[in-house]
């Protein structure tokens, strides 16, 4: 049974943080649209965001330049984006080192 705070830890680390797990399925399938990113997140990372919440994360990550759509209305990553993933790997990857 989960606590409370692994509970909470799991929204953070997945909902909360859901630009992480678009710009990797962006990343390894290529441009893809609002709901293959959906659907690929649920496949490979096991959790299933909601529908709103993906595409207002879309929205917000295109807002700040971190991907691009394109006529097709399919989403790629940016350089500007590429870039914030990999200092957030970074970031995550540094965290877990200094946890005893």
């Amino acid at each position: 049974m989960e606590t409370d705070a692994v509970k909470r830890l799991k929204r953070k680390l997945t909902i909360e943080t859901l630009w992480i797990y678009v710009i990797a399925v962006l990343k390894k399938h290529g441009a893809l649209h609002g709901y293959g990113v959906k659907k690929k997140i649920r496949e490979e990372f096991n959790f299933n965001p909601a529908t709103i919440t993906t595409y207002t994360v879309l929205y917000r990550m295109e807002k700040e330049g971190l991907i691009e759509k394109d006529e097709s209305n399919t989403y790629k990553i940016t350089e500007k984006g590429s870039n914030a993933y990999e200092k957030a790997k970074q970031f995550i990857k540094d965290i877990l080192e200094t946890l005893p």
